[in-house]
């Protein structure tokens, strides 16, 4: 009896360690990509964006079984980290990412502020990333391992400068920029050399600047209105346009104001109310009147997430796009981290073009794609209505 208990026991233990053993085999293979994005600081709604669109992809891959690489299925697994909208966060975010979560590719930080910095980490530490939204050259310039998924400022200021000049007639302008900022101070020094070569030297009649602190910029607005120029370029974020704009109208402007993709939040109208409607932007989408996979996508963010997506979501929606049809291309994951970042940037490089729903992309030799600026327009109902688009 009591080796027939004992022969029980031995074959119940064996069958759960064939179990074990057998759930070991069948584990899941993952792959991890991390998010440099700003959930908390001065643009959390960027890093909400850019999460959002990311849950929507992970879905469609993990519900069809994962990404084939090399004949083998893998999931992906996401990992967020809070760049807290500032530069030294950013940084501290990549590391974390690389070296503690072993991430294979990041994508993020999005505003140059950020990305200039942290894609100097993911450079240095030989892992790929790819920016949704920074427009700065600086952020790719001789980084082999980072790319963006947005068109550069030395398109978009000539860009603002001719838009300018055609749709208001202008040969003056005025800009106010936030001199804290690099993709601003950038953008306004763009524009400007532009706008000085279409009208000559001193059509900038006003160059303002304002600190990230700054609430109040009626002094710089005084000035800027007192030159009486045909024009304000504003190329600054959203929240701070929801302050300049209401501050130029409470002084007295009624003239043309123009803003840059930096416009393109969600929250634009939210914050800025009344100010910013018949306003015209460049960005890199028009949601309004969208056909096909962009629609698609519009669509289905508005049903899970109650608001249409800007430019930010769409763009990493494409960013992320490129790191997943980069790790398709790779041979195979050989666990040696090091050499699947590597395998997954020559990968990347390799794309010679991608249909994103932001636009056709096609890589230069510095990662940046050579693709179309879109303008709009804000309607009155608040809607980000498509006027033209702009080759490069």
């Amino acid at each position: 009896m009591k080796n027939r208990k004992l022969l029980v026991a031995m074959v119940a233990l064996l069958a759960v360690t064939m179990l074990f053993f057998a759930g070991c085999a069948k584990k899941e293979q993952v792959i991890k990509i991390g998010f440099n994005i700003p959930m908390t600081g001065d643009i959390p709604k960027v890093g909400e964006a850019s999460k959002f669109a990311a849950e929507m992809m992970k879905e469609d891959i993990n519900s069809a079984g994962g990404l084939e690489i090399g004949g083998k299925k893998y999931k992906v697994e996401f990992v967020y980290e809070d760049n807290e909208s500032k530069a030294e966060s950013a940084v501290a975010v990549a590391l974390k990412l690389i070296e503690q979560d072993k991430v294979i590719g990041i994508i993020g930080p999005n505003s140059s502020k950020q990305a200039i910095p942290g894609g100097e980490v993911a450079n240095d530490n030989r892992t790929p990333m790819i920016s949704p939204w920074s427009t700065n050259p600086a952020t790719t310039l001789n980084r082999p391992y980072v790319f963006r998924a947005a068109f550069l400022d030395p398109f978009q200021g000539p860009v603002a400068a001719k838009f300018g000049t055609e749709q208001f007639g202008a040969k003056t302008a005025a800009v106010l920029y936030n001199l804290d900022n690099d993709y601003s101070k950038g953008l306004a020094e763009y524009f400007t050399a532009a706008f000085e070569k279409l009208h000559g030297k001193g059509s900038v009649v006003a160059y303002e600047s304002f600190g990230q602190k700054d609430q109040d910029y009626s002094v710089q607005l005084t000035k800027i209105i007192a030159s009486k120029p045909d024009f304000i370029f504003m190329p600054i974020y959203y929240n701070k346009v929801a302050l300049a704009l209401p501050q130029a109208i409470d002084l007295g402007w009624k003239g043309n104001v123009l803003g840059s993709d930096s416009w393109g939040s969600a929250e634009l109208v939210t914050l800025a109310g009344d100010s910013v409607k018949g306003k015209y932007f460049i960005t890199h989408y028009a949601a309004a009147g969208a056909k096909g996979k962009t629609k698609e996508f519009i669509d289905r963010y508005n049903a899970a997430y109650g608001y249409i997506p800007d430019d930010v979501g769409a763009l990493s929606w494409d960013a992320l796009g490129v790191m997943v049809t980069g790790l398709k291309g790779m041979k195979e994951i050989t666990g040696d981290i090091q050499k699947d970042r590597t395998a997954l940037m020559e990968s990347i490089k390799a794309i010679k073009s991608y249909p994103g729903i932001t636009g056709t992309m096609k890589f230069d030799e510095n990662g940046d794609p050579i693709k179309e600026a879109v303008i709009v327009k804000v309607s009155d109902d608040g809607q980000f209505v498509f006027q033209k688009g702009v080759a490069p």
